[in-house]
């Protein structure tokens, strides 16, 4: 219960790297098999890409045991007169290594993925180029390299019209899965085997039901308050235009949601990576922010005066509140649960925008219907006996809820989440006492109107507490975490029984040379296991915190290997892979006996230690 603020955000960054050059070893190779000697003019073709993964190396599988890895991605690349069906990853391997206790899903060796290839008539008699990009990450028993990507391409003939085409390689495709029409690239998700095997009827009721469910996730509770402000404005009178309005509603969210699913079927699966972007975040965030001011009283938001008289705001109010539609609808568009993003990756990856704007407009459907009941209530609330002064209380507790969304909505952007429930902790401290005895709202209830006011300021006062002892515990538990994610470290902030560690920089290096000071400088990355398994058991050992204190401990964050800071990074200290702990001496120099570029346990690496150490 006390992450559900955030449990909905995913924040699976995907860096897509060149490992660093080695020429002497090569990880893998692919080439392409087909089952004929030529393709088939005007019909499809089964084809392969056949990977060979060099030993000591293994790849991690299409399917990944933890969401941090980097999974093996093929993606094909378009041509004119050219496309391709649904790629066929095989079954991963479930292997444990030595840095790491848990099973790892990975390919090793030869392995094949199969797909199907349609070549346009117009190509008949001449040759088709079919080529891709291969994206997976390397590790062998000891390191893990950066994600990397490689590119490869074949020439095939293509059939003239009528000419027989001869079968080859049967018995590598007599053991394949049956074949699918191209066009289809995703995976074997819920959502691709419910429109394979039910049909698009199904999956669109599918879709539909998980819009509905949607209106569990966090980011859409700021769309009640907005919703009940505004139809409780637009009745103005006719109870009877209150569903009619409420559909209109519905359908300008449908629309800003039916636009995402045209931009992904257009640019890609990319968007759902898009729409978790710190800026755009922190723009919904800023939306958040301006609508709470909006229910202190600040200012009314209203559709544009320009815009209102061009489209007939007169005209029973349908053009203003469709514009309400569309805006809420990108409130509620960071909802990417893992549904949404199957869906936009499964778009993206058809490239149907007609599809896009359909699965789109009957998820946001399914969202929007607890809106109408919700709105038609909204526009009846200035009917109920006794309005007045309490739903100016009410519209200020909506307004705090919404300052704690716009926390909410920028939580990837805090180091840790210790400033995060902080914030969380005094506005909900601050709201309880402003909303319980501060306010000066009157009602009509006579006594009972004040005790509700004492026994909702109580309630958010105890959720900042709440919130407050969460901060701790987030602080202590995540403390490795933020310095993993390169953070600013510093000792003296440090409880007693963890490293000290502190962020490379030159600038440290200098200062160690100048207190004659060995210094050790952990290389790791965010997709790394070795490097965790190294912080949860090495790092972790009382031995060890006590003699790190004898030296300077460094971290170097390598996850966003294609950076030009982090390659020069790796030049300089020759780092082929992660992690890789580098020693110093007090003058600076590398004692490269100590080097080690595997997981490592407290035992070995207190030896180590002892090698290096005056």
């Amino acid at each position: 219960m006390k992450r559900i603020l955030w449990i909905s955000i995913l924040l699976l960054p995907v860096f897509t790297a060149v490992a660093p050059a080695d020429d002497e070893e090569k990880i893998l190779d692919a080439k392409l098999l087909s089952s004929a000697e030529k393709l088939l003019p005007g019909g499809s073709t089964r084809v392969a890409v056949q990977l060979q993964i060099h030993k000591p190396w293994h790849v991690n599988g299409h399917v990944v045991a933890d969401d941090f890895l980097i999974p093996t991605v093929i993606e094909f690349t378009a041509a004119e007169g050219i496309s391709f069906g649904k790629i066929d990853y095989p079954a991963a391997e479930e292997k444990t290594f030595a840095f790491s206790e848990n099973p790892v899903l990975v390919y090793e060796e030869t392995v094949y993925v199969f797909t199907a290839v349609a070549v346009s008539p117009d190509l008949a008699g001449k040759e088709a180029t079919l080529g891709g990009v291969i994206s997976y990450q390397a590790c062998n028993n000891e390191i893990c390299l950066p994600p990397a990507e490689y590119e490869f391409s074949q020439t095939f003939p293509v059939a003239g019209q009528g000419e027989p085409v001869k079968e080859i390689n049967e018995n590598l495709f007599g053991s394949a899965p049956p074949p699918a029409e191209p066009g289809m690239k995703t995976g074997d998700s819920d959502l691709v085997k419910t429109i394979e095997s039910k049909g698009f009827f199904w999956a669109f009721a599918a879709i539909f039901l998980a819009g509905l469910a949607l209106n569990l996730t966090p980011c859409v509770y700021p769309l009640i308050p907005i919703t009940i402000s505004y139809f409780g404005g637009q009745a103005e009178g006719k109870k009877g235009n209150l569903l009619f309005l409420s559909l209109v509603y519905v359908i300008g969210m449908a629309i800003t949601y039916s636009v995402l699913g045209v931009a992904a079927a257009l640019t890609g699966s990319i968007l759902g990576a898009w729409l978790q972007n710190p800026w755009v975040l922190a723009f919904i965030a800023l939306v958040m922010v301006a609508l709470a001011l909006s229910m202190f009283g600040l200012y009314e938001i209203r559709v544009p005066a320009g815009l209102a008289n061009f489209a007939g705001k007169s005209k029973q109010g349908y053009f203003g509140t469709l514009f309400m539609g569309l805006t809420v609808g990108i409130i509620a568009a960071p909802c990417i649960g893992p549904f949404v993003l199957g869906l936009l990756t499964y778009v993206g990856e058809k490239g149907d925008p007609v599809m896009g704007f359909l699965m789109f407009f009957v998820l946001a459907l399914g969202l929007g219907v607890p809106f109408i009941f919700l709105a038609v209530f909204s526009g009846a609330v200035k009917y109920m006996p006794r309005s007045g002064g309490w739903m100016e209380w009410i519209r200020k507790i909506f307004g705090f809820i919404l300052i704690g969304m716009a926390f909410y909505f920028i939580n990837p952007l805090f180091k840790n989440d210790l400033w995060y429930y902080t914030l969380l902790g005094l506005t909900a401290l601050f709201a309880g006492i402003y909303l319980g005895w501060i306010d000066a709202t009157q009602g009509r209830g006579g006594k009972a109107f004040p005790l509700v006011k004492s026994l909702v300021g109580i309630l958010f006062i105890f959720a900042g507490a709440f919130f407050w002892v969460t901060s701790v515990e987030a602080y202590v538990d995540g403390r490795l975490r933020e310095l993993r994610q390169g953070g600013p470290a510093s000792g003296a902030l440090l409880p007693a029984n963890e490293i000290a560690w502190e962020t490379y920089s030159e600038s440290q290096l200098q200062a160690a040379r100048a207190a004659q000071k060995p210094v050790m400088i952990d290389f790791y990355a965010d997709w790394c296991i070795p490097c965790k398994e190294l912080d949860k058991f090495t790092f972790s050992d009382p031995r060890v915190i006590e003699q790190s204190k004898k030296m300077l401990m460094l971290k170097a964050d390598l996850t966003r290997s294609q950076s030009e800071e982090v390659q020069a990074l790796q030049k300089k200290y020759n780092i082929k892979g992660v992690p890789t702990l580098v020693f110093l001496s007090p003058s600076g120099e590398e004692i490269s006996a100590a080097r080690v570029v595997s997981f490592v346990n407290a035992d070995k690496f207190l030896g180590v230690l002892e090698s290096v150490l005056p």
